[in-house]
């Protein structure tokens, strides 16, 4: 009996790339099959605000044809017919890119992104554009630019009354609701992790320049970066792999690792966020991982300078370029008027547009903040990991994803109160180009929501930390389905 007659949708589409590819190769699953199960699903989660674009008809064909293939006897690419979705600020040829914003509604590049061109030269089945915080600007996805459902915002797998964190809010909820296998996001300042994090995902947001952003519509193109985002983390791992042509992983052993309790990243946390957490850091420590405290690290108050003003700067000179690049007909202030999100429209208003940031006594000109941000604290801010890193001996530093689960969707979550709890961790190692990955870790017991754990390593070694997460995973396990 096919896997797909013999099981609903959510069991044909909880599978790994690895195991959806052994199905295919085994006759009892066809990529029609699965591109119809995660239709089905995208269907029954229409409340859950997923799709901006949902290429239905496209997909199929593409799945038709893989099908045809593999009868045919011809190999099979690492990605044949596995249906994957795109966040919505990413280029794919002949779909709309709206960013999540009306100006962009009518937008439709012509060239694929380079990541996404890799991807699909790997056989993947792109199934459509997902939706995301509007303009990338913010992190609970909580827009009600683009809407399938009845409600606002993108919603969480796991609870529908709860926000789906963000940026890319509909890649995390495509995969937590397992309406996809895999998928492409962004990441500015926690853009992925944090949705990941909160939809029980995982993913890799990689080093600085590892991935080119040529393609994406932009916030501060020296902190943008796309990432993979998947159902575990071998599967992040190949699409790393196939994007960047670099498929070595090292061998990790749970015994040499010596990872990094920084103590400020363990402050502020609810109470599911530290129980989930602390239990995972003790089993860890059970089968031998090395757990190194380090206290006075300093980190947030280096990153404090020099976050902000770069993303806010950079807003506006990059947008201005990429208008002008596109041939877009509109300029960044049309951009602003069209804006739908109230808190979106609020950073604009007051600090992309008029080019101020918050000072000790009012707003001032973001130009010379930035330039001791580029010239001088950045570099502080990298010096000093790395000066943790080899004092400590350290692997990786390991911590809460975010600090609190999924809260309930309101007008609230936009508030500056939300986004500190939720970008309090992601932040740091997004200013100095670290790789960081996450990975859910279980369910609190008190929200029944997913808590994710992150690992932030050394740039360039992007592929040993996925080894890390693949060895990690193997010993906490994948958490219970939505």
């Amino acid at each position: 009996m096919k896997l797909f007659d013999a099981m609903a949708a959510p069991a044909a589409t909880d599978l790994t790339i690895a195991e959806a590819q052994a199905a295919f190769r085994d006759g009892v699953l066809s990529s029609t099959e699965l591109v119809r199960a995660c239709l089905e699903r995208a269907e029954e989660g229409r409340e859950l605000n997923v799709y901006v674009t949902l290429d239905g008809e496209g997909a199929l064909a593409a799945a038709r044809a893989a099908d045809a293939a593999r009868r045919a006897g011809q190999p099979l690419k690492p990605l044949s017919g596995i249906p994957i979705v795109v966040k919505d600020n990413i280029h794919v040829a002949g779909l709309p890119c709206t960013a999540g914003t009306p100006a962009f509604a009518s937008f439709v590049p012509r060239h694929d992104a380079l990541a996404v061109q890799k991807l699909r030269e790997a056989g993947a089945i792109l199934l459509g554009k997902t939706n995301m915080h509007e303009l990338a600007f913010g992190a609970t996805g909580y827009n009600g630019a683009f809407n399938s459902g009845s409600r606002p915002g993108v919603r969480n797998a796991y609870d529908s009354e709860r926000i789906a964190g963000g940026s890319s809010s509909g890649s995390a909820v495509a995969l937590g609701a397992r309406m996809a296998l895999a998928a492409l996001g962004t990441d500015t300042g926690g853009s992925m992790r944090i949705p990941c994090a909160l939809n029980g995902c995982s993913s890799l947001r990689p080093s600085r320049d590892r991935y080119p952003d040529h393609g994406v519509i932009p916030i501060a193109r020296s902190r943008d970066t796309i990432g993979p985002m998947a159902l575990c983390m071998a599967d992040v791992a190949l699409l790393d792999a196939l994007i960047c042509d670099d498929h070595a992983l090292p061998p990790v052993t749970l015994g040499s690792l010596r990872l990094g309790v920084v103590q400020e990243f363990w402050s502020n946390l609810d109470a599911d966020t530290r129980e989930v957490a602390e239990a995972a850091l003790a089993k860890l420590r059970d089968h031998g991982v090395t757990l190194v405290d380090v206290a006075g690290s300093h980190l947030q108050a280096l990153n404090q300078p020099i976050g902000f003003p770069v993303v806010i700067h950079e807003a506006y000179d990059d947008m201005v370029a990429y208008l002008r690049e596109q041939g877009s007909g509109i300029d960044i202030r049309e951009l602003a008027e069209a804006i739908h999100s109230p808190d979106v429209r609020a950073i604009y208003e007051q600090w992309v547009l008029p080019r101020k940031v918050p000072g000790n006594q009012g707003l001032v000109d973001v130009g010379p903040v930035y330039a001791a941000a580029r010239n001088g604290g950045r570099q502080a801010l990298m010096e000093h990991y790395q000066d943790l890193f080899e004092q400590h001996g350290l692997d990786a530093l390991v911590f809460p994803t975010t600090t609190i689960v999924a809260p309930l969707a309101s007008d609230e979550v936009n508030l500056p109160e939300c986004f500190e709890r939720l970008i309090q961790n992601t932040e740091p190692a997004a200013s100095a180009g670290l790789p960081c990955i996450q990975m859910p870790i279980g369910l609190g017991s008190r929200s029944g929501m997913p808590v994710g754990l992150e690992l932030d390593a050394r740039p360039g070694t992007d592929r040993r930390l996925l080894a890390i997460g693949i060895a990690l995973e193997a010993l906490l396990g994948r958490i219970p389905l939505a």
